[in-house]
């Protein structure tokens, strides 16, 4: 079968979409990508995969960006269609995002079946304006705020497809901790960075204990504009830190990690549920809907993570939650433990079957809530002995 997978923005769009290009891979079946020009730009992902740029524009409030984005989007599904007539797909798959609107728009008037995933707690935009079309809504979250109730027939939990080094790691044992071994951070926002993590952390971690502070290792990621400060910062309070403005090694700077410091993206959250890896969790406030405190609620309720709002973000109240994990390892492995217990590991997998049935035809009733639920996976050995 062939399959066109609609994503691009930004890695929250585009983690899940190359997770499911990989397992449709290697079942045997073809897959195109249709993004944006900066999707096309994001590396490491969708090696051997074809990519087909569409113009996509983005909904304003302004008339003439109204007009402009429209504009954008009719090019983008005109393309689209000419590519579908040439290549015709047995389904499309939209991952949200203003990108994957033309491409899902072209299915739709083609009566190619489409199958919408959403990543967060909030149905998106993009999302929310196709699901009436859609033969399938796979979701990542049990409860989805903004889904019509008349569309819960087609939807089905399957979670947020990752990387599969990234479920490996949940299979390892929780890296060693104790009262003296070194306590490794990683601290990431997101495929953009954050401005506040880079004035924040390393303020908070200058106000831990000698003791403490003198057992750091930092992984940090920092926007462009902040990483020389943020490298002079750590300099000064004798941290040593690795500094960087994208984690190419994503996998392997999680496998080591003790704590991670960060946004609540849906990627973010399924890669910290998969690994089994606790965290200290900052909403972006801004986010449309505020999705990313709904991503964060069930982790944070599971007690996998300690969610602060951003405006309540500061160096003592970081500082005093490090130490609060730090000086007890057990509840550090017990955390990690608890976050492991919401993951959905399987997401890609289940996310494939959906896809599969979609398109040979199975319709929207034969595969919504009623379908085999993902997987569960037990703890590991840190989480079953906490």
């Amino acid at each position: 079968m062939n399959f066109v997978l609609a994503a691009g923005g930004t890695g929250g769009h585009m983690i899940p979409a190359h997770a499911l290009a990989a397992e449709l891979k290697a079942r045997g079946h073809g897959v195109m990508l249709v993004t944006d020009a900066r999707g096309s730009r994001i590396p490491g992902l969708f090696d051997g995969v074809p990519i087909h740029v569409l113009p996509a524009g983005r909904l304003t409030k302004t008339p003439w960006g109204m007009l402009k984005a429209l504009r954008s989007v009719m090019a983008g599904r005109r393309e689209a269609k000419a590519l579908y007539r040439k290549h015709r797909p047995d389904a499309v798959v939209g991952f949200g995002g203003y990108p994957a609107f033309p491409a899902l728009l072209a299915a739709s008037s083609l009566k190619i079946p489409t199958v919408l995933h959403e990543q967060n707690a909030v149905l998106g935009r993009v999302n929310r304006l196709l699901a009436g079309d859609a033969a399938a809504i796979a979701t990542a979250y049990e409860n989805v705020d903004r889904l019509k109730p008349a569309h819960e027939i087609k939807t089905s939990l399957v979670g947020n497809p990752v990387r599969s080094s990234i479920v490996r790691l949940g299979e390892l044992p929780f890296p060693a901790f104790d009262d003296y071994a070194p306590l490794k951070l990683l601290v990431t926002g997101g495929s953009q960075g954050a401005t506040v993590l880079g004035e924040v952390v390393p303020a908070g971690l200058g106000e831990l204990s000698d003791t403490l502070r003198h057992r750091l290792q930092v992984v940090q990621q920092c926007r462009p504009d902040d990483i020389e400060r943020v490298r002079k910062t750590y300099q000064s309070l004798g941290i040593p830190a690795e500094l960087s403005t994208y984690l190419r090694d994503m996998d392997d700077k999680l496998g080591e990690c003790h704590l991670m410091i960060g946004r609540a993206g849906a990627s973010t959250i399924a890669e910290l549920t998969a690994a089994g890896r606790p965290s200290i969790l900052v909403p972006l406030p801004i986010a449309t809907d505020d999705h990313q405190t709904a991503n964060a609620r069930e982790l944070a309720k599971a007690g996998g993570a300690r969610m602060i709002p951003q405006g309540q973000f500061t160096p003592a109240a970081l500082a005093r939650q490090i130490e609060a994990l730090a000086n007890d390892p057990e509840a550090l492995a017990n955390a990690a433990g608890r976050a492991l217990s919401v993951g959905r590991p399987y997401a890609a997998r289940d996310l494939a079957d959906l896809v599969v049935r979609v398109g040979q035809g199975d319709r929207p009733a034969m595969i919504g809530r009623a379908s085999r639920p993902a997987a569960a996976r037990p703890l590991s050995p840190a989480g079953a002995a906490a």
